[in-house]
C-alpha cells in the first residue's frame, strides 16, 4: 500500500522521487549540488526529520534523505519483513541506482546500523561518517532489553499498531513544544491506518532480533570504516543511548573524529538543534 498523503511544501520544502527497489516503491529528496551527504533516519520517523538540516545544507551539498519501505511516503509492502537487514538492502539499492561515490553518510537511530550496514558494503565509496544518538554494536544496557521485550509484547503491538504508540508517546512526547502542531501531525498523518503502521512495530523487536547483525556491525565498522572522517552529534540528555556509554566506544572506532555535543538535545537531534549540526557538518566535511 501506499500512502495518501501531500506534506505541506511550507514545512517540507522538497520534491519528492522515487526509486522502484526489489522490494517496493521507495520515496526519497534529493536535494542541492555538490559532495552527496545521504541521511538516514530511524524509528518512527521520515526524511522529515532532516527538514531542517537538508534546508540548512542543500546551498554547498547534494542532500539525500530517504524513507524506509514502511516509512514516511514510502510503501507498505505486504511480503517485505521490515528487518534492519532488509532496510540495509534497499538503501544500498538507491545508493547504487544513484551512482554516489564519494558520499558522506549520516545516521541516526536506527539509521546508525542501517546506514553503516550499506557503507560497509560500499566503503571505497564512502568520503565520510556522521553519526547522531545511534549505536553499531549489540544494544546490551537492560533498559533497552526490557523496552524490546515490552514492546514486543502482544498488548503492546497492538498498541503500536492501533494508538500509533511510538509516534504519539515516544517522538511526539519527547518532542512536545518543540514542533508546532502542523509539524506533529506531519508525523502522524504517515502513520494513518493500522496497516500502515507494521513497519514501526517491528523495530523494537529488532533490538534483540538484529543481534546477528549488529555484531558483525561491531567488527566491520572498525575495519573498514575506521579510517574514514568521522564526526559524533550528540544529544547529552539522550536515555536511549547514553552519552558516556557510547561516546567512548566512537571514540575507539574511528582514528579521525570530531565530536560535537549538543547539551540540551535528546533522542531526535534534528529536531532539537538543528542548526548545530548544520555548521558542525560544514566544519567537518568543507
Amino acid at each position: 500500500m501506499m500512502i495518501d498523503f501531500v506534506p505541506d511544501k511550507t514545512v517540507y520544502p522538497f520534491e519528492s522521487r522515487w526509486f522502484d527497489s526489489s522490494a517496493g516503491r521507495v520515496h526519497y529528496i534529493d536535494e542541492g549540488t555538490g559532495p552527496p551527504i545521504v541521511f538516514c533516519h530511524g524509528s518512527p520517523t521520515w526524511s522529515f526529520l532532516y527538514r531542517k538540516v537538508v534546508a540548512g545544507l542543500r546551498d554547498r551539498y547534494r542532500c539525500i534523505a530517504v524513507d524506509y519501505l514502511g516509512f514516511g511516503l514510502s510503501e507498505r509492502p505486504h511480503n517485505f519483513g521490515y528487518r534492519i537487514s532488509q532496510h540495509t538492502t534497499i538503501l544500498g539499492e538507491l545508493i547504487d541506482h544513484l551512482q554516489l561515490d564519494g558520499f558522506v553518510l549520516m545516521g541516526q537511530d536506527w539509521g546508525g546500523p542501517i546506514g553503516l550496514g550499506t557503507a560497509t558494503e560500499r566503503a571505497d565509496r564512502v568520503r565520510g561518517i556522521v553519526l547522531g544518538n545511534t549505536v553499531f554494536w549489540p544494544i546490551e544496557p537492560l533498559a533497552n532489553q526490557a523496552f524490546s521485550v515490552i514492546m514486543s509484547s502482544r498488548p503492546m503491538q497492538r498498541r503500536i499498531l492501533e494508538q500509533n504508540l511510538l509516534v504519539e508517546r515516544f517522538l511526539l512526547g519527547e518532542l512536545g513544544r518543540t514542533l508546532t502542531e502542523e509539524e506533529a501531525d506531519h508525523y502522524r498523518n504517515v502513520q494513518p491506518t493500522e496497516e500502515s503502521r507494521r513497519g514501526l512495530a517491528v523495530m523494537p523487536k529488532e533490538i534483540r532480533a538484529a543481534r546477528t547483525q549488529l555484531a558483525q556491525l561491531a567488527q566491520d565498522v572498525p575495519a573498514l570504516l575506521g579510517d574514514k572522517p568521522a564526526l559524533a552529534v550528540w544529544g547529552m540528555r539522550d536515555r536511549v543511548f547514553r552519552p558516556k556509554a557510547c561516546i567512548p566506544r566512537i571514540r575507539e572506532t574511528f582514528t579521525d573524529l570530531d565530536v560535537v555535543e549538543l547539551p540540551h538535545a535528546r533522542h531526535f537531534i534534528q529536531e532539537h538543534a538543528p542548526d548545530e549540526i548544520i555548521v558542525a557538518i560544514a566544519n567537518r566535511f568543507p
